[in-house]
């Protein structure tokens, strides 16, 4: 966000400039190639018959932040209690959720990812630009698994025969993009501490 004492664009302005923060990481990754006539609403991952309960465990989430809100003036030993069983909770669903859709080794792979888009490699060169894809993200240590709509906007070949493919995210949840901007300042925060 520019503010108001700022020219419009300085005189080194690039296409190259970056709107988030990128990190290199190693993610699990699931792809799926939509049709060009796919509903933006078509669910790629096979999902459905979870989507109730995953509505109403975000119901049941948004109940208790509002009501951590009110207690959090009257109690604070007891909010810190309750935020914390409640994210132990929340870690225990997502273990128990990764061990029943376990990725496999080849579904890890090192990316760039940043709340704008993911770039990646593949061993064919099976994306063009324009293509839309369906992307499904595990990223640990937490295994939190936003997903969204990403489309193809750069394929570089490389020596191997196959090719780096650069995308953006083009529909994607506040949720979803939120848990990759967390990611993305713990990666950082993690890289410092090792530093």
């Amino acid at each position: 966000m520019q503010s108001p004492d700022i020219p419009n664009e300085p005189a080194d302005y690039s296409p190259e400039r970056r709107d988030f923060f990128r990190i290199e990481d190693r993610i699990g990754l699931e792809i799926r190639k939509l049709a060009p006539d796919a509903s933006p609403e078509s669910e790629a991952f096979d999902g459905d018959h979870l989507e109730s309960l995953k509505a109403e465990l975000r119901r049941l989430d948004q109940d208790v932040k509002s009501q951590l809100a009110s207690l959090a003036e009257r109690d604070r030993l007891l909010t810190g209690l309750i935020k914390s069983i409640n994210g132990k909770l929340d870690t225990l669903a997502r273990i128990m959720a990764f061990e029943q859709n376990p990725l496999q080794p080849e579904a890890w792979q090192e990316v760039t990812l940043s709340e704008g888009g993911l770039s990646f490699s593949s061993s064919t060169p099976a994306w063009q630009p324009g293509d839309q894809l369906a992307v499904r993200m595990t990223l640990p240590p937490d295994l939190f698994q936003p997903q969204g709509i990403a489309r193809v906007m750069e394929v570089l070949p490389d020596s191997s025969g196959g090719a780096r493919v650069r995308t953006e995210f083009v529909r994607m949840d506040d949720s979803d993009r939120q848990q990759i901007a967390r990611h993305v300042m713990r990666w950082q925060i993690r890289q410092r501490q090792k530093e």
